[in-house]
């Protein structure tokens, strides 16, 4: 729902808009990829047949033409659902109940879920069902892309497994321990020998590059609803990444996706195309 702003405790507000939408990390770059013209494949774990938010999920992703043969429907589980209210500034506030009986999921065909994909997005929330595609895809030697969005430890196995490993600014926070994120970056860099990114909203994106920082501002645009914004990016970092983009112009063509969806209310249903970020980035060079 979109509000005016976030009610006090005891308190009711008015809302002006209402929407019922798909949403996950991985679920939300999926959409990304797929409406910027790449071909992109679900995997992960959700509930069994009888759970409405598991099978509302599918749905979503398959109307947007995503292939969900490598999803595992888990008996007796349930997938996550949440309540997001989005003031208006764009900011939101969320409350989560999560998923139940998925963690001990495990993909059922890992070889033939990477045999046919150019890279590999994943985010942390279910680490142990992603490292057998990631060390799958590390041995076919494509990209794999790290979404940091969960803190997790500097000493996360997970993080090794990837080629890119970009963080949200809470992640980084809560995986280092440490307040500003380039400082953060590069005392990561001295244990991880990958590609460490960390996008900073508002602030742009910073990334390592020949052990230096290197910086890419946020367009600046009036945001409507952030919910989304990062997995966006990833989504678009990661098929700018295998179609051959340099480093800075995937960030460019990241930061272009991102923003133009919190443009728009709706979480990922507001994801724009890739004619729409084309044409962003042609009037905004």
């Amino acid at each position: 729902m979109r509000v005016e702003a976030f009610p006090a405790p005891g308190h009711k507000v008015s809302a002006s808009d209402f929407v019922i939408t798909g949403g996950g990390c991985a679920a939300n770059a999926a959409v990304a990829i797929a409406r910027l013209g790449g071909r992109a494949a679900f995997a992960g774990p959700l509930g069994d047949p009888a759970d409405a938010v598991s099978n509302r999920i599918l749905a979503d992703l398959v109307a947007e033409q995503v292939d969900c043969s490598q999803v595992v429907r888990v008996s007796g589980a349930t997938a996550s659902v949440s309540l997001i209210l989005l003031d208006a500034e764009g900011e939101k506030t969320i409350a989560t109940r999560r998923g139940h009986n998925l963690a001990a999921a495990r993909p059922a065909q890992t070889d033939a879920a990477i045999a046919q994909i150019d890279g590999l997005l994943v985010d942390n929330r279910f680490p142990e069902f992603v490292a057998d595609l990631c060390r799958a895809a590390r041995q076919r030697g494509i990209p794999v892309v790290i979404d940091g969005d969960k803190p997790s430890s500097v000493d996360d196995p997970l993080l090794a497994l990837g080629t890119h490993v970009i963080f949200s600014t809470e992640g980084l926070r809560g995986t280092t321990g440490i307040d500003n994120p380039t400082t953060a970056l590069m005392q990561l860099r001295e244990r991880l020998d990958v590609f460490l990114s960390v996008t900073d909203g508002p602030n742009g994106v910073f990334w390592i590059e020949d052990d230096a920082i290197r910086h890419r501002p946020a367009f600046a645009i009036r945001a409507v609803d952030t919910l989304g914004a990062g997995d966006t990016f990833h989504g678009a970092f990661t098929l700018a990444l295998i179609e051959g983009q340099a480093i800075d112009q995937a960030m460019r063509f990241a930061s272009a996706a991102a923003a133009l969806k919190c443009l728009r209310f709706g979480g990922n249903s507001g994801t724009p195309s890739r004619a729409e970020v084309d044409e962003f980035l042609r009037t905004h060079g």
